[in-house]
C-alpha cells in the first residue's frame, strides 16, 4: 500500500541524524532526539495537513534555527503558531521566531494553513539545527556560515534534498528562500542535478528585520510565484 505524504515525512524525520564530522565549535542538535514531545507534535502537523499522495511544491530554507523548527520539528513553525494556527499544542517549549510571524503571515492570505500546505512543502537542505560557540554560549549558525561547515555538510545535504524530492514534489520549479542559500544550492544543484528551475524569494528573517515596511509587498511576492 502506498504512503501517505505524511507518512513518508515522518519516517524521514524518524530516522533523520547526523553523524558526519564538525569543524571545532560546530554542533547539531536534533530535536527528534533531544525533546520526545517534538516527534509528537511533528507528527500531528503532518498528519493533519499531508494526509494525502498530491504533488507539491518545494520551498527550501537553510537550515532550522533553535527556535523554530528546532523545538517544534515543522519548519517555520514557533510554538506560538503551532498552536495559534495549527491547533497544535506544544507544553514542553514555548518559542516565538520572526521567521515563522512572516511565513503565516503570508500563509493567512494565501489562504490559510490548509489551503498553503496542500499546495507547498517547507523544509531545508540541512534539516536539523546548527550552533556555533560565539563568546562561551551557543548561537544560531547557517550552514554556508563557514567553508569548511559546507564542505562537511555537502553530501548529506545532497542526500537529504533527494529523500525529500522523493516524497513526491514538483522538481520542474523550486523556490528558495535568501539569496546567499540559492547560490549553495546552485552548487549543489549542478553538482547532483537534483531541480530545474530556481526562484529565489527573500528570506523571511530578512524581510521582518530590514523590510518590515514593505512586507506587503514581498508577500505578495510570495503568493504570486507559488501560486502560478
Amino acid at each position: 500500500m502506498t504512503k501517505t505524504f505524511a507518512e513518508e515525512v515522518v519516517e524521514f524525520n524518524r530516522n533523520l541524524k547526523y553523524s558526519g564530522i564538525l569543524p571545532q565549535d560546530f554542533q547539531v542538535l536534533n530535536p527528534y532526539l533531544d525533546n520526545p514531545e517534538t516527534m509528537i507534535v511533528m507528527e500531528k502537523f503532518y498528519h493533519k495537513y499531508y494526509n494525502d499522495s498530491n504533488k507539491r511544491k518545494f520551498l527550501i530554507g537553510i537550515n532550522p534555527s533553535r527556535h523554530g523548527a528546532g523545538v517544534t520539528g515543522v519548519p517555520f513553525t514557533d510554538t506560538k503558531r503551532l498552536e495559534s494556527v495549527c491547533g497544535i499544542k506544544m507544553k514542553s517549549g514555548y518559542t516565538h521566531e520572526v521567521s515563522s510571524v512572516f511565513m503565516y503571515d503570508m500563509i493567512e492570505q494565501y489562504g490559510g494553513a490548509e489551503e498553503f500546505y496542500k499546495d507547498v512543502y517547507i523544509n531545508s537542505p540541512f534539516p536539523l539545527a546548527i550552533v556555533r560557540k560565539s563568546k562561551g554560549s551557543w548561537i544560531n549558525a547557517n550552514y554556508y556560515d563557514d567553508k569548511e561547515l559546507f564542505r562537511d555538510v555537502k553530501e548529506f545535504m545532497i542526500d537529504s534534498l533527494r529523500k525529500h524530492i522523493s516524497l513526491n514534489l514538483d522538481t520542474s520549479e523550486v523556490f528558495v528562500l535568501g539569496k546567499k542559500n540559492a547560490d549553495f544550492i546552485l552548487k549543489l544543484n549542478r553538482e547532483a542535478n537534483l531541480f530545474g528551475k530556481m526562484t529565489v524569494l527573500e528570506h523571511p528573517r530578512y524581510i521582518q528585520q530590514y523590510k518590515s515596511k514593505d512586507k506587503q509587498l514581498y508577500i505578495d511576492k510570495y503568493i504570486l510565484a507559488l501560486k502560478k
